[in-house]
């Protein structure tokens, strides 16, 4: 299987991702910033990682993967939010909403990470106003304070074996082989 891993990162953060990701990914992975990102019809499995920007993609990933067309795609991603909160889903089906034509999304995964300070501090001189999701308040605060210490070696570790698993998906590798092997030599199979 010959895949691209290709991210775009603001803070770092997406680039420690990307790098376990293609680790996950083994032998034909290559790992590639968006702004050095080759023609996606060279490869079998193009895997996007993105942080999230305002609910989407940000702008050069958004980009590039108008340009993947009748690939099998995977969308991994970074954001403030809580990685099991009902914003962290939404932007995982809007991500998919950017891919070209015939594209097939074998699945997404997302982690929390770190805001860009710059960013946090944009967002404590808005209104504190209802409806405003980015004002700083008690709540937002703890979650930016929070988000600070990922992706942490948990999420990495995590986003290897997402793609060990994506791997089996587009080799249609046995995900048991391994073990049925190890039971076959033990005689218990």
């Amino acid at each position: 299987m010959k895949a691209a891993v290709v991210y775009s990162t603001l803070t770092g953060n997406m680039k420690k991702v990307a790098e376990a990701f293609c680790t996950g990914l083994g032998e034909g992975a290559e790992i590639f910033d968006v702004a050095n990102a080759p023609d996606p019809a060279e490869f079998d499995l193009v895997a996007i990682g993105f942080w999230v920007d305002r609910g989407h993609p940000d702008q050069k990933s958004m980009d590039y993967m108008k340009k993947i067309t009748g690939k099998k795609v995977f969308s991994f991603f970074t954001l403030g939010a809580k990685p099991k909160s009902a914003h962290a889903f939404k932007c995982a089906y809007t991500a998919a909403s950017y891919y070209g034509s015939g594209c097939e999304q074998i699945g997404s995964w997302h982690c929390q990470g770190a805001i860009d300070p710059k960013l946090i501090e944009q967002m404590r001189k808005m209104p504190k106003v209802p409806g405003n999701p980015h004002a700083a308040t008690p709540e937002t605060e703890a979650r930016w304070a929070a988000a600070a210490s990922h992706p942490d070696a948990e999420d990495l570790a995590a986003a290897t074996e997402a793609a060990k698993a994506v791997r089996q998906i587009v080799t249609g590798e046995d995900p048991y082989a391994e073990l049925k092997a190890k039971l076959k030599a033990e005689g218990k199979i």
